[in-house]
């Protein structure tokens, strides 16, 4: 093991993959919220660091170029797993957050059973574009569960005809229920539809690598 600051920054990384769940645990909401989506965005900003200071350096290692795939791996789907739960099994989450766990597990496998030729799988410029928009989807996703407790929040107590009120202008917004609320909406939209695009490319990279194994699973 090299253990220079790439390799340093990816195993970072690495740790802070749980540390996004486990901001659930110890803090309370909204905090908890803010934690990991601070830690989630500092360690989607690591992974573009490490690998340029890698390239730039001239440090890459075999070491480093087996963890950061799998810190990427460990990122999203804890992330997944954490805004799913949070999302009440929306079928908007579920769905495009299923084909990101079967294509991740599955492209595993395929590197496991390859073995030596797994470097065939090497990873390609969309698989990199794939982990971009995951971590950016799961990031506006983590925002908005912010934006929604802080409504929430300050809603807390008013009937609904008093938040209509507010929301369509007929009473004085005090609290800034207005703004919350459109970002809430706003970051729920625009993270879900990231969210299936990730989903989208996701199963476009893994039918890329499942096409470029074929000829090696038929000589087994």
């Amino acid at each position: 093991m090299v253990w220079n600051l790439p390799n340093i920054l990816t195993v970072l990384r690495l740790l802070a993959a749980p540390g996004v769940a486990v901001m659930f645990l110890y803090f309370t909401r909204p905090y908890a919220d803010w934690f990991a989506l601070i830690l989630f965005v500092s360690a989607a900003v690591t992974d573009w660091f490490d690998g340029y200071l890698a390239r730039a350096w001239k440090q890459e290692s075999k070491f480093g170029a087996m963890l950061d795939p799998i810190a990427d791996k460990a990122m999203v789907v804890i992330a997944l797993l954490v805004v799913t739960g949070f999302s009440g099994m929306n079928p908007w989450i579920l769905l495009p957050a299923t084909v990101i766990l079967f294509r991740e597990v599955f492209v595993s496998g395929l590197r496991e059973f390859l073995g030596d030729t797994a470097g065939t799988l090497k990873v390609t410029q969309l698989a990199k574009w794939k982990t971009t928009a995951q971590m950016v989807a799961l990031a506006v996703l983590f925002a908005q569960g912010v934006f929604e407790h802080y409504f929430g929040m300050h809603a807390w107590g008013m009937d609904e005809a008093l938040v209509s009120d507010i929301l369509n202008g007929r009473e004085e917004d005090v609290l800034g229920l207005n703004w919350k609320y459109h970002a809430m909406n706003i970051s729920w939209i625009v993270g879900v539809i990231l969210l299936w695009i990730a989903g989208l490319l996701t199963m476009m990279t893994g039918w890329d690598y499942f096409t470029k194994a074929r000829p090696y699973l038929k000589d087994n």
